[in-house]
């Protein structure tokens, strides 16, 4: 069955124990307003707003070490995970909603459920 997938954004992982600071500094240095800071468990996170072409930027309070990681957004993410599986990326694991997956290359990114497929670039469909 087809399915569709596209790049949400870019999550900033802060090894920090206050994500305020560093939310402060991504705002600045990358000239977006503040959006919305909430929890998520252990997890805490702020959202930056007003991207290009209507990406989602987020910092992320983490444990392992500070780093900048890309989601893909799919609307069936086990299809997704699955075709980046036979592309040559690993999944690492599930965490809470998304997968964790490592590009053969080595980087880390996330599969994750797509929330508004009107907004943003059109997703591709793959089958």
């Amino acid at each position: 069955m087809a399915h569709r997938s596209r790049l949400a954004g870019f999550i900033i992982d802060c090894q920090v124990d206050d994500i305020e600071p560093a939310a402060e500094f991504w705002s600045k240095a990358l000239g977006l307003p503040r959006g919305d800071a909430y929890v998520d468990g252990e997890a805490h996170y702020a959202e930056l707003a007003d991207a290009a072409g209507g990406l989602h930027v987020e910092v992320q309070k983490v444990a392992h070490a500070s780093r900048v990681h890309l989601d893909i957004e799919a609307d069936d993410i086990d299809a997704e995970a699955d075709r980046l599986e036979r592309l040559g990326a690993r999944r690492i694991g599930f965490v809470k909603r998304w997968w964790v997956m490592e590009a053969p290359s080595g980087q880390r990114f996330c599969v994750v459920k797509m929330k508004h497929p009107e907004n943003g670039a059109t997703p591709t469909v793959w089958d």
